[in-house]
């Protein structure tokens, strides 16, 4: 019995959506619903409001997530996995169903660096797979409390990897925020559109997913 997905209905648009993460050219983005209930199921202290908006049209799925948050932590040693890995984060999983054998990553944080992998079960990631980057493009942007990060994906690599099944795909979508303890060091806050319920924090399970339905 397959389970009741939580859904997000992405609209179509005719307009020329222009990826370039800035707010003064939010137009475009008005038509989208906008995604605000997430949680962060393993931690009881309040975390800074995440909007998040997606359209589409035959060319490009896009995305927007507008985060309230003026202290940004970025781990800019390099542009190695982990360092992506240790900085505040927003995420888009994507599966071609509940068995997740694969899936796909996209962590992408407030310098516009993307850490992309294919999954499988377990935590098996494969880091030397990348999303074509001709099918991807991404922005981001840092703002006086708040920051942006936007981006797009071809309807053609969606449909490469099989990821749309009757004008829907199972996607999580998340935000990892790192924050200053006494010692010096940062530990993150798991937030997440879908409560995974599960003890400890965990996006790579099929419980974290929901469901955007693509409407005209």
């Amino acid at each position: 019995m397959s389970t009741i997905l939580k859904e997000y209905q992405v609209k179509f648009t005719n307009q020329n959506v222009k990826i370039n993460a800035s707010d003064l050219d939010f137009q475009c983005w008005e038509k989208a619903n906008c995604l605000t209930d997430f949680c962060s199921p393993w931690n009881t202290d309040p975390f800074s409001k995440i909007e998040f908006r997606a359209l589409w049209d035959f060319d490009n799925l896009y995305f927007n997530f507008k985060v309230f948050d003026g202290d940004i932590h970025i781990d800019q040693k390099d542009d190695s996995i982990d360092s992506i890995g240790n900085s505040d984060r927003v995420e888009l999983f994507f599966r071609k169903n509940e068995a997740m054998s694969p899936y796909y990553c996209l962590e992408m944080d407030t310098a516009a660096r993307i850490m992309d992998f294919e999954a499988f079960p377990n935590h098996n990631f494969d880091f030397k797979w990348n999303w074509p980057r001709t099918d991807l493009k991404l922005e981001a942007s840092k703002e006086d409390g708040f920051f942006t990060v936007q981006g797009k994906i071809s309807m053609a690599s969606l449909k490469a990897l099989d990821l749309i099944h009757n004008n829907t795909i199972e996607t999580g979508v998340f935000r990892a925020k790192f924050s200053e303890k006494a010692d010096s060091q940062y530990e993150a806050t798991w937030i997440s559109w879908v409560n995974p319920n599960t003890e400890t924090p965990n996006f790579h399970i099929a419980s974290s997913f929901g469901r955007f339905v693509l409407i005209e």
